[in-house]
């Protein structure tokens, strides 16, 4: 499993960059960013890992 930190990292750099999402460097898949959470305005619903809505 990969540590939290490397998901972590990706996260930042991507909020930072302003990108909607970064891909986890685990699993492949793409993940939203909370910026993106927060640009959008509402919760999905869909358990999201950087959902600032929780």
């Amino acid at each position: 499993m990969t540590k939290p930190e490397t998901w972590h990292a990706a996260h930042l750099a991507a909020n930072d960059a302003g990108l909607h999402g970064y891909f986890d460097p685990e699993t492949g898949l793409f993940v939203m960013t909370e910026g993106y959470h927060r640009r959008r305005g509402h919760c999905c619903n869909s358990a999201c890992r950087h959902c600032p809505y929780r």
